[in-house]
C-alpha cells in the first residue's frame, strides 16, 4: 500500500515531466475588436464581397458561433466597419470662416478610407448608421456647416446628399479596380456618328477628361458652393 510519501514524490515526478512537455500557446480571446480587425483586413486584401461571417470565425480560429456572441449578425458588423473607418477622420473645431474647406477636408479623409477598403462603402449605403463613430462624423458635419451660417434643414440635407456622394463615388472606384482605359472610351465615342451625336462627338475630350479625384471635388465643390 502506498503511503503518503510514495504519493508525495509521484506527484513530484509527474511534474517533473510536464516540464519538458511543450506547453500549449494561450488562445487570444475572441472580442469585438479582434473581429473588426479581422474583418477589414480581409477586405483590404479580398474586398467586401469576400467578409462573411464564417470567414472572418475561420481567420479567427474559432467557428461562427464563437462571433455571434459579440457581434449578432453580418449587418452589425458592416456597421462596425464603417463606425471603425470613419473614427479615423479627424474632425477639426468649426471655424466659420473656412468651413466649406473644412467640409471638403473631412469628406476627403472618408473617401481615402474607403478607398482602402475595396467595396466597403457599400455597407455604408446598405442601411443607416446606428454606430456612434459613424453619427460622431455627422455630427461634425453638422457642426461645421452650421458654424458657416448654413440653416439646419440645409446643413442637414447637405451632409446625407455629400455622404451619399462619397459611398457612390468609392463604390464604383471598387468596381474599377482594373482601371479604365481611357484612350479605349476615348477611341469609342469618336468612332460615334456626328450626325446624331455631335455635342458628344465634338467634347468627347471633355467627356473623358479628369485624373485622380478631380471629378470627385468637382462634384463637392459644386455641392457646397451651391448651399451659399
Amino acid at each position: 500500500m502506498s503511503t503518503g510519501r510514495e504519493a508525495s514524490r509521484e506527484e513530484w515526478a509527474d511534474r517533473i515531466a510536464a516540464l519538458d512537455q511543450p506547453q500549449q500557446p494561450r488562445k487570444e480571446p475572441i472580442t469585438v475588436g479582434r473581429i473588426v480587425t479581422t474583418a477589414l483586413r480581409m477586405v483590404e486584401t479580398e474586398g467586401f464581397d469576400a467578409l462573411t461571417m464564417r470567414r472572418v470565425a475561420a481567420a479567427l480560429g474559432t467557428g461562427p458561433a464563437s462571433l455571434y456572441a459579440h457581434v449578432r449578425n453580418k449587418a452589425e458588423l458592416d456597421d462596425l466597419l464603417i463606425g471603425a473607418l470613419s473614427r479615423n477622420v479627424v474632425l477639426p473645431a468649426p471655424d466659420p470662416a473656412r468651413w466649406r474647406e473644412q467640409v471638403l477636408g473631412v469628406l476627403r479623409q472618408l473617401r481615402d478610407e474607403f478607398l482602402r477598403y475595396p467595396g466597403i462603402s457599400r455597407a455604408a449605403l446598405s442601411a443607416p448608421p446606428t454606430n456612434l463613430d459613424t453619427l460622431r462624423l455627422t455630427e461634425g458635419l453638422l457642426a461645421i456647416l452650421l458654424a458657416g451660417g448654413v440653416a439646419p434643414r440645409v446643413a442637414a440635407w447637405t451632409v446625407d446628399a455629400a455622404l451619399l456622394y462619397v459611398s457612390a463615388y468609392t463604390f464604383e472606384a471598387s468596381l474599377r479596380a482594373g482601371g479604365v482605359d481611357r484612350e479605349e472610351v476615348l477611341a469609342r465615342l469618336r468612332m460615334l456618328p456626328a450626325s446624331r451625336f455631335p455635342h458628344t462627338v465634338a467634347h468627347a475630350e471633355d467627356l473623358n477628361s479628369g485624373g485622380a479625384h478631380e471629378r470627385f471635388d468637382f462634384a463637392l465643390e459644386l455641392m457646397v458652393r451651391g448651399i451659399a
